[in-house]
């Protein structure tokens, strides 16, 4: 199926409505190999990422995606060179102090998920302002997992459970999925319909390890600074065409 260049903003033809997620999450990677092929530094890879993140979420706005959560700094990056982590830190920085009003005139409700307390402090304070200022915004839910692993999140909730146990305020056979949820970084958001993850890589990375069991994965060659409202449109028309079954068999 070949498709058009998407420049509009209203929903393309092909696409129906009540068949779109409405939840989208992406592992967005490759932005230092596109950065290399450009003959850049890995640094200008992650500001153009960032435009396309940016442009990303005005889309899931456009075309009617209640929810979109980008990974943005996994708990296994800080392994990256010092200087790159640092430029990462700075640029979240200066993108939500640059971007904030925008969002919060756009009607973009912001949450953080993710060991948040081991960023640098200015950073966190921009966090804690960003989710403050939108907290009460109707639009599109944007959550970036930021300082993010699976393992770790599945990890502190057994353990804040264990300690409800231990104290005698729950009992062991009072834990099911429902309480788990609720001891979670992402308490309170629904689960991805659709997993994106770009450059070609053929893995979840840590991201979202419980939420996304019975998500829709879609991968694409693509590196992330060039995946467009073209890209978004290709993996939106391939999601609109898996029988979503959830383990189940149809009668």
């Amino acid at each position: 199926m070949s498709l058009e260049p998407v420049t509009l903003q209203q929903l393309p033809t092909d696409l129906i409505s009540d068949l779109l997620p409405q939840h989208v999450a992406v592992i967005m990677d490759g932005n230092g190999r596109w950065a290399k092929n450009q003959g850049k530094p890995r640094i200008v890879g992650h500001q153009k990422g960032v435009d396309t993140l940016k442009d990303l979420l005005r889309c899931c706005k456009d075309w009617g995606i209640p929810a979109l959560t980008a990974y943005a700094f996994s708990t296994e990056n800080w392994g990256r060179p010092r200087g790159e982590v640092q430029f990462l830190m700075t640029l979240f920085e200066r993108v939500l102090r640059r971007e904030l009003q925008e969002m919060k005139e756009e009607n973009v409700k912001i949450r953080f998920v993710g060991n948040l307390e081991d960023l640098p402090t200015s950073l966190r304070q921009e966090i804690d302002r960003s989710m403050e200022d939108t907290k009460n915004n109707q639009g599109t839910q944007f959550t970036v997992a930021t300082n993010y692993g699976g393992r770790h999140e599945i990890i502190q909730a057994c353990q804040a459970i264990a300690k409800k146990v231990e104290q005698g305020y729950l009992k062991a056979n009072q834990v099911n999925e429902d309480l788990f949820e609720q001891h979670l970084y992402t308490q309170g958001i629904p689960h991805p319909d659709l997993l994106i993850r770009t450059s070609g890589e053929m893995r979840i990375s840590n991201f979202l390890l419980w939420q996304v069991a019975y998500a829709e994965i879609y991968v694409t060659s693509t590196l992330w600074p060039d995946f467009d409202r073209t890209e978004f449109h290709k993996a939106l028309a391939t999601y609109q065409q898996r029988d979503r079954r959830f383990g189940k068999v149809k009668s």
